[in-house]
């Protein structure tokens, strides 16, 4: 397809009405330049002469296919680190989760001792589980309820757990 003359407005129309429902160009004529056309003038163009020899390129093996057979003291080497990656991943700790839980205590009424409590809910003790900062939190008409942050193991401390253990109060709660 020739397109003309791009400079002029007819040869950009033609162009134009080609691309209408073309999104590429392809095989426009063109020259081909020496390299010393395009960069500094005293580059020498190679690209023309100087083709490389395709069994150079066979030669180069970068993925070792051709050795498929493995010394003695690679495989030794092989399993030696191998068993050292084992051995320290086998010391390595086993991540614990654990979650930041946030609790409401709301007390029974409003002349219940938030202190005492607070000092019954922090007896809950259990492995896993540590409790944290609290504050009162007023509700309304003069009743506070008791926020009480806790950071716990998932594996070993639920939240029904605390949950049983802290309406075991219930003269407070």
């Amino acid at each position: 397809m020739g397109f003309g003359d791009l400079k002029s407005p007819a040869g950009l129309q033609v162009l134009n009405d080609y691309l209408a429902d073309k999104s590429y160009i392809e095989g426009l004529p063109g020259v081909k330049k020496t390299l010393g056309k395009y960069g500094p003038a005293n580059v020498e163009d190679t690209t023309e002469g100087g083709a490389t020899d395709s069994k150079d390129d066979d030669d180069i093996d970068l993925f070792g296919s051709e050795d498929e057979e493995e010394s003695e003291e690679a495989k030794r080497l092989r399993e030696e680190h191998l068993a050292q990656y084992e051995s320290k991943k086998a010391k390595k700790p086993a991540l614990v989760a654990k979650s930041s839980i946030l609790l409401d205590v709301k007390p029974w009424d409003d002349e219940t001792d938030m202190a005492k409590l607070e000092e019954c809910i922090r007896s809950i003790q259990a492995d896993g589980l540590v409790w944290g900062s609290s504050k009162l939190v007023p509700v309304g008409y003069g009743i506070k309820k008791l926020q009480i942050q806790c950071v716990v193991e998932d594996d070993e401390v639920g939240t029904d757990m605390l949950e049983e253990q802290i309406t075991a109060f219930n003269e407070y709660i």
